[in-house]
């Protein structure tokens, strides 16, 4: 066929970096005293950036889990069939530890490597859901020393044993969590599902469950009506000695993102399950779960803002337009250094909450109180914005970033699930006021904090002041939830700059986050700002 014309100024693949080289992350980590763990964080980072793990990605979302409720002969299987990828990307993430292996590390900074790893591992979202699960599920299962002890060797181990058989015969375990049901939602106050004791001292429950992702997972922790009040069950996929559980799938949801991850509607027929905690206090059983995967949520949404910034640089670096690479259009720059500032401040916040939960889990009770509202906050706050992130950095590539190969709507598509997963944001915002008014020491947690900025920055300090006054305005206090708890996080976020960024940096957030000289999109910072150094730390 005759060329028709010549291509150029087209952009090269993004492939053979590393996503473990963002200067943020690796001060990060340093600074939250995982700096042993570099080398196997920059190994994972390799792998991530290649051209072979970010083809896993692509297929494992392509071709998507298919259930089969029946065998050729019309016996009842429930099983999920996934793209090989996906088993070699569960493979990859728990050979390196991103599970619950750090339950097993007594390495001071142990949470903080899994963290980082967890975050620079960014090829498919999908997967991460039962390793984040498995992370989860582990201090929540310690409230049944019995069941801990059986399970939690397995659940910590770095191979990945996939297949429906007895958990105690297998090499590693994958826990899940199935919670909520279709009239409650996040109230799982409302949950109908019952439990009836046994006489071994086992229940079985009957009911149905709304959502319950990676059903093919070897045990799950699950919320359901005993006699003493709603209680907390481990249900194994597969009954000791091999037989399955009396456990339905119903179908597979179809959902906006997240495709390679299965999520099922279930229901139990006399189900199996044994009891983690006392009855009635199911939900304060899973309440140290729930601080794992909220954290997970601000991993994966600072890693997903993270991914689709480096995208948009890549693109600006290799596209010329007008006569001159994008990278150096004025207005373009602006838009990836206030791209940077959101991300820098995410990563920050990310790391010192991931510093605060491994010395929290390490018996220190200020890092708890700390953790306890600066959590909610940023999950509430950081998952807001990746979508905004995303989708700004995805009109950087024009009419491409909108084209799958581009790989932007997929990141794209993953944005808003880790807003919604584990409490909404009416729900996180709501909970970080609870917190504030039955547990007033975590306040002055956090003020301890972020005091240790005060007077570095005149619009800082002018921040703190105005929080300050906000949080003694005691008048509808729902209504102004949304507003307080972002004002939180992002004097949060701008103490952690300030101390610990590039001047550039801190300054550019202060300028429009605290001192609201800020059109609100990306891409309005003001004139007057030196942007060379913060583009230079994408």
């Amino acid at each position: 066929m005759t060329a028709t014309h010549e291509v150029f100024n087209q952009v090269p693949p993004l492939e053979g970096h590393d996503t473990a080289a963002d200067p943020a992350l690796l001060e990060g980590i340093e600074r939250e005293g995982a700096g042993w763990a570099l080398e196997e964080i920059h190994e994972l980072g390799r792998l991530a950036g290649s051209a072979e793990a970010q083809q896993w990605g692509r297929l494992a979302e392509r071709h998507q889990p298919v259930l089969h409720t029946h065998d050729r002969y019309g016996h009842r299987v429930d099983e999920v069939e996934y793209s090989p990828t996906y088993h070699q990307l569960m493979r990859i993430a728990v050979e390196h530890g991103l599970h619950a292996a750090p339950w097993a590390d007594e390495r001071p900074g142990a949470h903080v490597a899994r963290a980082a790893g967890f975050a620079v591992w960014n090829v498919d979202a999908g997967h991460g859901c039962p390793i984040s699960m498995t992370y989860a599920v582990v201090p929540a299962l310690r409230a049944n020393p019995d069941l801990a002890a059986k399970f939690e060797p397995l659940l910590t181990n770095r191979t990945y044993d996939f297949g429906l058989r007895d958990p105690e015969t297998k090499a590693g375990l994958i826990a899940g969590m199935s919670m909520t049901e279709k009239q409650g939602g996040s109230d799982v106050r409302a949950n109908t599902t019952t439990a009836t004791s046994q006489s071994d001292g086992s229940y079985r429950l009957v009911g149905h469950k709304w959502f319950t992702s990676a059903p093919m997972s070897d045990m799950f922790l699950t919320l359901a009506q005993a006699e003493g009040g709603l209680s907390c069950f481990l249900v194994p996929r597969v009954l000791p000695g091999g037989e399955r559980n009396a456990m339905s799938l119903m179908r597979l949801k179809e959902k906006l993102g997240n495709k390679s991850n299965a999520s099922s509607e279930i229901e139990y027929d006399g189900a199996l399950g044994w009891l983690v905690g006392e009855e009635g206090r199911g939900v304060r059983t899973i309440v140290e779960m729930v601080n794992m995967t909220r954290l997970d949520c601000v991993i994966g949404s600072t890693s997903g803002m993270r991914n689709a910034l480096v995208r948009a640089a890549h693109h600006a670096r290799h596209r010329s337009a007008f006569g001159k690479d994008l990278i150096d259009q004025p207005l373009m720059r602006n838009v990836l250094a206030d791209l940077q500032v959101e991300t820098e401040a995410a990563t920050s916040a990310m790391l010192r909450l991931a510093g605060a939960n491994d010395r929290a889990i390490r018996g220190d009770e200020g890092e708890a109180a700390l953790r306890r509202i600066a959590l909610a906050v940023t999950k509430y706050y950081v998952c807001k914005r990746a979508p905004l992130v995303a989708g700004e950095a995805l009109e950087c590539l024009g009419g491409n970033g909108f084209i799958e190969d581009s790989d932007m709507p997929r990141i794209y598509r993953e944005m808003p699930l880790l807003s919604i997963w584990e409490g909404s944001g009416n729900v996180a915002a709501l909970d970080a006021l609870r917190a504030m008014g039955r547990e007033p020491h975590t306040l002055d947690a956090f003020f301890g904090e972020v005091e240790q900025a005060a007077g570095a920055d005149s619009r800082f300090d002018d921040a703190l002041t105005r929080l300050k006054k906000e949080l003694t305005d005691f008048d509808d206090l729902e209504v102004r939830a949304r507003r307080i708890v972002e004002q939180i996080a992002l004097v949060f976020q701008g103490s952690l700059l300030l101390r610990h960024s590039p001047t550039a940096v801190a300054d550019a957030f202060c300028a429009t986050r605290l001192g609201r000289d800020w059109g609100g999109a990306f891409g309005t910072l003001p004139t007057g700002l030196d942007l060379a150094p913060i583009i230079e730390r994408i």
